[in-house]
């Protein structure tokens, strides 16, 4: 199914219409999927309501209900508890703050595993730590169910766009079947492998590489605004010359226009995440030298009581140690 509600020229598609079966389509391409969605922070509330637009039947839950009072209004239904949800659904995302929280949400009392049916698939879009990442592909196998990871690239206003990127690994089959209702999120879909723990690690790898990209552009600004060079001049030379990917534009916009409590993702999440890099670093013995030094600048953040903003907030722990006002 493409993600927009299609038309014909006399009106909306009936049900019947978009569930008759086509000559030589695969049994999965047949009907119209039913997906589960649980976890609506900021990021998981944006994507359930792409997947809403796209004209998907949706169940949604939340530990806290009121988040997701808004999806309901537009015609999603309220489940109790991840079981709930998992039970009639044919694909179950989570997108869940930690570890924790999505080994409960998966492997719980009222759970998603306690219910997903043979053929259902749940999906993982979660940045999480490698061990943790195993114990969803473990405990599914176990179990006989499917299991993919996918990982997204973006803050909420390119997932409110449909512009995420899709980090996704699994086996084949799965991953395939996934790919249009992946593509709700975003063009960009990047198919990494069939073990799902490949996906996490790319995710892991490339939020590090924003955060040192950040670093980067707090040292540049804040000797260059020493110096007497305002840093939007210096934003704008960056971006108007060699450095002007998707990271150094909006993040860079961000840090000169001292945007940090809006945050699309705060500094705690930043640590945890590349706590969990630095820890892959040891499991495969690959030295990770600048990852210490990135871990340290969130760690002078909290201590700032930082913590909660936007983690382009490190900018002002450059401009601080630079002597700076």
């Amino acid at each position: 199914m493409a993600c927009r509600r299609e038309h014909a020229k006399r009106g909306r598609l009936t049900m019947s219409e978009v569930t008759k079966p086509r000559s030589g389509q695969p049994s999965w391409k047949r009907k119209q999927m039913k997906i589960g969605f649980i976890g609506l922070g900021a990021m998981g509330v944006v994507m359930a309501g792409r997947l809403i637009d796209a004209g998907y039947d949706l169940v949604v839950h939340n530990r806290t209900r009121a988040k997701a009072d808004a999806l309901v209004a537009r015609g999603a239904v309220y489940a109790e508890t991840p079981a709930d949800v998992a039970r009639d659904a044919d694909v179950v995302f989570s997108m869940l703050f930690d570890d924790a929280s999505t080994q409960d949400a998966a492997f719980g009392d009222n759970g998603i595993a306690t219910t997903l049916r043979s053929g259902a698939i749940h999906v993982c879009c979660s940045t999480l730590s490698l061990a943790q990442a195993r114990r969803l592909r473990d405990g599914h196998a176990e179990r006989g169910q499917a299991y993919v990871s996918a990982n997204v690239l973006g803050r909420p206003p390119a997932a409110e766009a449909g512009q995420l990127y899709v980090i996704a690994a699994g086996a084949e089959g799965d991953v395939e079947r996934l790919g249009p209702v992946l593509k709700c999120f975003g063009p960009h879909l990047f198919v990494v492998g069939t073990d799902p723990v490949q996906a996490n690690l790319v995710k892991l790898s490339l939020n590090f590489m924003i955060y040192s990209t950040i670093e980067q552009m707090s040292e540049v600004f804040a000797l260059n605004e020493k110096a007497g060079t305002d840093p939007r001049k210096i934003f704008d030379i960056m971006t108007g010359s060699f450095y002007n990917a998707p990271v150094h534009k909006s993040y860079g916009s961000l840090m000169v226009d001292k945007n940090y409590d809006e945050p699309g993702a705060p500094v705690t999440l930043g640590l945890k995440d590349v706590k969990m890099f630095m820890d892959a670093g040891g499991e495969y013995a690959v030295p990770l030298p600048y990852a210490s030094v990135v871990r340290d600048r969130l760690l002078s953040a909290v201590s700032a009581g930082d913590g909660e903003r936007d983690f382009v907030v490190l900018f002002e722990r450059a401009r601080q140690e630079s002597g700076l006002k």
